[in-house]
């Protein structure tokens, strides 16, 4: 908006002509220009519907019904300081940030005579309450969670780490939809590298609108390549997780309309950490990680090694015959995991579109039929039923979704290569997982290994 730099007018009339210019106060319902009389005074005020606390507005208004002529004073800024009985005020020249005020939800006030605008942040957003999210749940700790407005969770932050040293710089991104996003880190933990990188990038973003808030944000500051699946950034809806991450030196960016923090930088053991790891003993925190991480191992090769043996029985120690399938094979053991692998899926994206007092009945009505009948109609053997079974238990094993989808990928790469190429497939399958995590470079210049790469 070109018109959007110019300054303030010195009369009433000019600057309401061009603020209606400016915005559709006509065409849009809740944009709101209310006109009163402040010590004989002409002025105008510009808000948002259902942004401004109206009890607030009324205590305000009524004090400046009170003004006489000659309790005006005679600029915009002695105006705030003598007159207007809040704390949050602010005196702005500008058309382009009054304009950008008014639509982030601050009330405007225009005052004949004054060449500033007195911008009252009075504003309130629609938000839910800051429970627990259902994603991180904790055995103990705290029961809050990140909501969708970025002042609350920065507070939430602030709640838990009282030190001067724990700074949130605030960001515009977006020329449309104007997004405020902030970043915080603790100055004097921080990697001051990857801290003025993430600021140039930011500073360097040229978007539109961050349409999907967070993961749009994600998206621009790195560019992913499609054909490595795990993530770049770790989640999380917690303030005590995010507060730990930056007493550790992490950097935390909030964006306005994400319930979520993305956290910098990240390793293979950041992204599968979870909230009851702080919340534990040394020796109990070590063996949940431990577990965790062979859990996830698993998740991976379970499936493949037991169709490379499934291939080459004659491999199999004695000790181990007893994995092997008993029933006859119908349908080839490939097609029956890759079967099962989209059939897993298909229950999940069922489970989320259903409503939640029938979701888990449906599930696991929908689980236990299926695969008990699926095993007597003999589309699958009951071995194959059970070691998938135990993989997509496993799945749930960490918290990061997009994690859990990388995981299946490798495991059907695994799996293909498995059963076209027996051991030489399976041999460069895994190459092919190790490489994705030694060579996946994140924002921080180190990959999942915490290497540092050129």
């Amino acid at each position: 908006m070109s018109e959007g730099k110019k300054t303030i007018f010195h009369t009433l009339e000019e600057n309401v002509t061009y603020m209606n210019h400016l915005l559709p106060v006509k065409e849009s319902f809740d944009i709101i220009q209310r006109d009163i009389i402040i010590g004989e005074k002409k002025s105008t005020f510009y808000f948002i519907d259902g942004f401004t606390k109206d009890e607030t507005m009324q205590k305000i208004m009524s004090g400046f019904f009170m003004l006489k002529k000659d309790d005006m004073p005679s600029t915009a800024t002695g105006f705030s300081k003598m007159a207007l009985p809040y704390v949050e005020v602010d005196v702005i020249a500008d058309f382009d940030l009054i304009v950008k005020n008014i639509l982030s939800g601050v009330t405007c006030l225009f005052i004949d005579g004054y060449e500033a605008c007195l911008a009252i942040d009075c504003r309130t957003y629609p938000a839910r309450g800051v429970e627990e999210p259902d994603k991180d749940k904790s055995l103990r700790g705290s029961r809050d969670g990140f909501v969708e407005t970025i002042v609350f969770n920065t507070a939430l932050m602030r709640r838990r780490i009282r030190d001067p040293h724990l700074i949130m710089k605030m960001f515009e991104v977006g020329r449309v939809s104007r997004t405020d996003v902030a970043l915080c880190y603790m100055s004097d933990k921080v990697d001051t590298g990857l801290l003025e990188n993430l600021e140039e990038r930011i500073h360097s973003l040229d978007l539109e609108s961050l349409r999907m808030n967070q993961q749009s944000l994600a998206d621009a500051l790195f560019k992913r390549k499609w054909f490595n699946p795990f993530p770049k950034f770790k989640f999380t809806e917690r303030p005590d997780t995010a507060a730990a991450c930056l007493m550790e030196g992490k950097v935390v960016l909030l964006v306005d309309n994400s319930p979520s923090a993305m956290i910098l930088p990240t390793s293979i053991l950041d992204v599968i950490e979870e909230a009851n790891d702080y919340y534990f003993p040394t020796l109990t925190n070590v063996y949940l990680k431990i577990t965790r991480a062979l859990i996830t191992f698993a998740t991976v090769f379970f499936t493949p090694v037991f169709l490379l043996f499934m291939q080459n029985e004659e491999w199999l120690p004695k000790v181990f015959q007893f994995v092997a399938l008993k029933d006859t094979v119908n349908i080839p053991l490939i097609f029956q995991l890759l079967i099962l692998e989209l059939s897993i899926d298909g229950l999940r994206l069922a489970a989320m579109n259903t409503p939640s007092m029938l979701s888990t009945p449906l599930s696991v009505i929908a689980g236990i039929v299926m695969g008990e009948f699926a095993v007597k109609s003999g589309w699958f053997n009951s071995e194959v039923m059970l070691y998938m079974s135990f993989v997509a238990v496993s799945n749930y094993t960490q918290p990061n979704f997009e994690l859990g989808y990388a995981l299946k990928f490798m495991r059907l790469l695994l799996l293909v290569l498995t059963a076209c190429f027996n051991w030489i497939g399976f041999l460069i399958g895994t190459l092919i997982v190790i490489s994705s995590l030694v060579f996946n470079k994140t924002l921080s210049g180190r990959n999942y290994l915490n290497v540092k790469l050129n």
